[in-house]
């Protein structure tokens, strides 16, 4: 198993991950290109997984806003990961989702937020956002699957506000 960033020769591949993890649909995979090509992309945290040269997992972390009266601060959303059912329950989304908040907190991000299931994530140290003080209007979730990772120590306790999608997370619902 070898885990690295993807390149472009890899986006084909990664579509297709998307699309058959998801039940062959193209929500998720849509959504990834609409994030590539976006401003909110970082190249560094897009992650692939490899097993004997294919790609069976990715993972993507992409710039997002948590906005108060004090003004905006950047930090990363993490959306989606997906592994292929064949490879699923090997530990392969673990490694991809450990690896994206390593180098998450290397390129200076603190927070890191998502939408998920809140029996699997807290393992990686997510935890319910609006106990925080955090809030997100842009989808409807209950509390228990809004949540926040603190990469870098005391970031939770100085930010506060409401988490901002970027525009390409609706961009790619639009396209149906």
């Amino acid at each position: 198993m070898r885990i690295r960033t993807e390149t472009k020769n890899d986006f084909k591949h990664v579509f297709n991950l998307n699309y058959t993890a998801f039940g062959n649909r193209d929500d998720e995979a849509k959504l990834v290109e609409q994030i590539r090509f976006s401003d909110g992309f970082i190249p560094e945290l897009s992650i692939v997984a490899e097993a004997q040269g294919d790609i069976v997992g990715h993972l993507l972390l992409s710039k997002a806003k948590l906005t108060n009266e004090d003004g905006d601060k950047e930090v990363v959303v993490l959306a989606p990961v997906a592994v292929l059912p064949e490879f699923q329950k090997k530990g392969i989304g673990s490694k991809l989702i450990k690896e994206g908040l390593k180098r998450a907190k290397k390129e200076g991000y603190g927070l890191v937020f998502l939408i998920g299931h809140p029996d699997y994530y807290p393992k990686f140290g997510f935890q319910p956002a609006r106990a925080h003080g955090m809030e997100l209007t842009q989808f409807q979730v209950p509390d228990d699957v809004f949540m926040v990772c603190e990469l870098i120590n005391g970031e939770l306790e100085n930010s506060v506000g409401e988490l901002h999608y970027p525009k390409a997370f609706f961009a790619a619902a639009t396209q149906k």
